[in-house]
């Protein structure tokens, strides 16, 4: 069996890895020159199983309109002619309920806690090496009714079984020590306490030399223009090179997934939300993260990444635009600065921006489709990083015919294709 894969992101190279431990002759074909240079070059690093959550929650619509009068916003709406975008944005309110808020929420817990495991599996299998680390996440509270607010998440926490601590302003300190030094500037926090940190790029690339050594091929700089496609399926995918065929096809392109699969008449809701981070230097060990914290006010995430600091955050709606505007990283930076002053080189930060494949109610899109033998791993949103292994492992199983450890209930590209 010919497998083709379509993107070298995390989702593809997962996807990849697991289709030739079954045995599967594998092609990954991609534009850019090597593994990983897109969603997952520069994200957060969390890997949050704890709190595998959509976007689209009870009260968000008037939270969103509060973030976007802020400073330094989380959120970001640039009112385009674009019926895909107000669509798009229309579904979201949709499940802005709680009783969509939990179904969508019990759906992508069951990917990622089946993901944690796969990774822990896969970690034991080869040996790479990702500044990963295993303290978990810190929630930070600047606000008592933060605190109370938080009470609801802990009750989901509880319901699906997902270990944390809630901790007082000693017990933050206590889990990141750099925070002392702004003690004043938060009441407490909640400790997640089975997340992982990790570098998302450092993961793809190793992950990808250990696929070539299982026989898959990368076919890098080689733009993907459509699929051939006949009566009885997908029989080639056609770049700029000429065309590539295959028994089998699975779509890892992220946002991009939906502009390739419109020209077959598959409609997926997925949209491209911007985000954007910085990384810079440690200087300080003990001033600077240990793991990953999480910002609630400004929803800007802080993580330890080896001897660099990663900050990530902002979500910024403009179509597919990916342009880093002077003032881009405004936000991510007055974070960093404001709770870990001393940590980092700030003379000698690296911008980044991103888009993030997002389903207005969150959950990813995987599995068949209308045509046999074209399969999709998509639509992870801003956990991409988190669900890669569980996705990646669940999908080559059916793509082998293999039944996957988990029920894709909820989660179906049929759905939708």
């Amino acid at each position: 069996m010919k497998v083709i894969i379509l993107g070298a992101g995390v989702i593809g190279v997962t996807t990849a890895y697991y289709l030739a431990k079954q045995g599967a002759e594998v092609v990954v074909i991609d534009r850019q020159r090597e593994a990983g240079l897109e969603t997952s070059f520069a994200n957060a690093g969390e890997l949050c199983y704890g709190m595998s959550s959509p976007w689209a929650a009870p009260g968000i619509p008037k939270k969103a309109l509060k973030w976007m009068l802020m400073r330094y916003r989380p959120l970001t709406i640039w009112p385009l002619l674009s019926t895909t975008m107000w669509s798009w944005g229309l579904q979201m309110l949709r499940n802005c309920n709680e009783d969509s808020y939990w179904i969508n929420k019990s759906r992508m817990v069951r990917i990622s806690g089946y993901s944690r495991e796969a990774l822990t599996d896969l970690m034991a299998e080869v040996p790479i090496q990702f500044d990963q680390r295993e303290l978990g996440t810190l929630q930070l509270f600047r606000s008592e009714k933060q605190v109370i607010s938080s009470k609801v998440d802990q009750e989901i926490l509880e319901e699906f079984g997902s270990p944390f601590k809630v901790l007082d302003r000693e017990g933050c300190i206590d889990a990141e020590p750099g925070l002392k030094h702004v003690s004043e500037k938060f009441v407490g926090g909640l400790q997640l306490t089975s997340d992982r940190t990790g570098d998302c790029r450092k993961f793809t690339t190793a992950l990808a030399s250990e696929a070539e050594k299982l026989g898959v091929q990368f076919r890098y700089n080689e733009t993907i223009k459509s699929l051939r496609h006949e009566a009885s399926g997908i029989s080639a995918v056609v770049t700029e090179n000429g065309d590539v065929e295959g028994d089998k096809f699975v779509c890892c392109l992220g946002p991009f997934s939906a502009v390739l699969l419109r020209k077959l008449g598959i409609r997926l809701p997925i949209y491209p939300v911007k985000g954007y981070s910085i990384t810079l230097p440690v200087v300080d060990g003990d001033a600077a993260p240990q793991s990953t914290i999480m910002d609630e006010s400004f929803k800007v995430a802080l993580t330890r990444l080896g001897d660099r600091i990663r900050v990530a955050g902002q979500a910024e709606i403009i179509g597919y635009n990916k342009s880093l505007g002077k003032h881009a990283t405004d936000a991510v930076r007055h974070v960093v600065n404001d709770l870990f002053p001393k940590g980092g080189d700030q003379s000698k930060i690296e911008g980044w921006t991103g888009l993030r494949p997002m389903t207005p109610d969150g959950t990813p899109i995987l599995g068949r489709t209308k045509f046999d033998n074209l399969f999709l791993n998509t639509g992870h949103g801003t956990l991409g990083w988190t669900m890669a292994c569980g996705s990646g492992r669940a999908v080559a199983d059916l793509v082998a015919e293999k039944e996957p450890d988990i029920s894709f209930d909820g989660l179906e590209a049929s759905r939708y294709a």
